[in-house]
Order: structure tokens, then sequence, then C-alpha cells
């Protein structure tokens, strides 16, 4: 494939493996193909002895606008090779069948295994990070925004209590969990940066060197060492009920999907690409 085709780039620079979401014509939507091929490219990462810390990057003017709903690369129903459980293949199946069964794969389950990656991993933010983008953000260990960077979770307008991989409370805080659910709103990288939802803000034109420089310092470190450590804080946060958290909101997200299917025309209470980046502003 040529990279004009592939949904996602892999290459490496020394140390560091850089995997980058490569549909830059939908701010890179997240489809199931760019799923399972990012989760091949975090495997080769993983297997790759000279590689020590991965970085997360988004091809374009955007990081990621969220799960795909409306491109011409939707492609909800299809089958792909399921790898993060063992819920049946979705395609063909009705109602709550279906919709729990996929997203407990391509979305909660993926990105569950991305956290456990055992090298540290850092998301390099640019443009919007939105929704189902957050999810891919906040499964990595660190975070470097540009300083044009955005962050928002406009769900709630679908009637959706947040994304499916539910980290607000522990990204951000409950307080200002609920504020940024609540408005929907678009929060800036310095603010995120005083939430700590982000490590650093960094000029858009620095952000590559930026990141490279920490994740080759990163890298000096001896690959057990970050690997338990990483272990040691994921551990730390998910006795702090991250984990358990995520599966009962899971369980809400899908009473929502299921009133909206119920009562409207669909499951995302009639809304498409268009209406929800409206709605984050």
């Amino acid at each position: 494939m040529t990279d004009a085709e592939e949904v996602v780039l892999y290459r490496t620079d020394g140390p560091v493996a850089v995997v980058t979401m490569h549909r830059p014509q939908y701010r890179n939507a997240q489809n199931s193909k760019m799923t399972y091929a990012l989760d091949d490219a975090f495997y080769r990462a993983a297997e790759d002895d000279d590689v020590k810390v991965v970085v997360l990057a988004g091809a374009g003017k955007h990081f990621s606008a969220g799960h795909d709903i409306g491109t011409p690369g939707r492609d909800i129903d299809t089958t792909f090779e399921r790898r993060a459980g063992l819920w049946w293949d979705h395609v063909g199946k009705p109602g709550a069948e279906s919709r729990f069964a996929r997203e407990s794969e391509v979305y909660l389950g993926m990105c569950r295994r991305w956290r456990e990656l055992p090298k540290p991993t850092i998301a390099m933010v640019q443009g919007a990070c939105v929704a189902g983008g957050l999810m891919l953000a906040w499964c990595c260990d660190l975070v470097i925004a540009a300083d044009d960077a955005f962050f928002a979770d406009p769900v709630v307008k679908m009637g959706i209590p947040g994304v499916e991989y539910f980290a607000h409370p522990w990204v951000m805080g409950p307080r200002f969990a609920k504020e940024f659910l609540f408005l929907g709103e678009r929060v800036d990288a310095r603010r995120a940066l005083a939430l700590g939802m982000v490590n650093r803000v960094v000029p858009r034109d620095e952000l590559e060197t930026s990141t490279m420089d920490v994740a080759r310092r990163i890298a000096q470190m001896p690959r057990l060492g970050l690997a338990l450590a990483k272990k040691a804080v994921n551990q730390a946060e998910d006795l702090m009920g991250l984990r358990a958290g995520m599966d009962s909101v899971f369980g809400l997200h899908h009473v929502a999907h299921a009133h909206n299917a119920e009562t409207g025309t669909d499951s995302l209470a009639g809304h498409d690409a268009r209406s929800m980046r409206d709605g984050a502003r």
C-alpha cells in the first residue's frame, strides 16, 4: 500500500517508534480499519527490542476528531479479527448485541490494551482532540500538546454520558469532569495544562521536536524499570477505581444508545459528524 492508502504509518527514529494516524482528510476520524492498524503498530513497537518509547501522532492539522460517524470509509458493519475480548462478532446481530459487542472490542477493549503496552507512550497532540480522540490520547502515558490543541467531549448532546473509555474524573478531576461533559465546550491547551489533562504545552512548530526530545530522554532509562514504573502507576490508578468506573459507565453509555434507538431514528440521536462538530465550540 502507498502512504496515501495507509490509515496508520509506522517509523522508528533510534529508540523511538512513531505511530501516525493517517486520515488527515477526515481529521483522523477513527474507523475500525484504523483501530486494528493502530493495534498492529503498537504490537510491532512492543516486540522490537530496539524501541524504548512510542509516540502516537496524527497527520495533518488535527490529532483526531473522534470516532468515524460519517466518512466514506466508515466500516461499522465490517468484520475484523477480534483481539480485545471474547465477545462475538457484531456484524449481523440485532440491537445491543451488535453495539455492545462492537464497542467492547474496538473502543473500550482496544484502549485498555494499549494502556498496558509495557513501554512508555506519548500522545503528540495538535488541533482537535475530540471525543474518541480523547480516548486515544488518554490511554497514553504522557500528553504533549501544541498551543493550538483543543479538547472536547460533546457526546452529552447525543444523550450519552461520555465516551467509552471513561477516564474523565481521573484525568481532570470530578468537578471539572462534570463541567467538561455538561457544557461539551472546547478546552484549550493552556487550560488543559492547568487542569492536569496534559503534561506540556509547546508552540505548534516545536511540537515534534519537543516530543521527540522527551521521548529520547525517557529512552535512556532501563527498559524494565520503565515497564515496572508504568505498571505501578497504572495499578495505583486502577485501585483508585479507574477500571471499575469505566465498566460501570460503559453500561450507562449503552443504556443511552438503546434509549436513542428505541425513541428516535438511530443510536446517536440523529446526530452526524457535522452536528457534533458544531456542538464542540
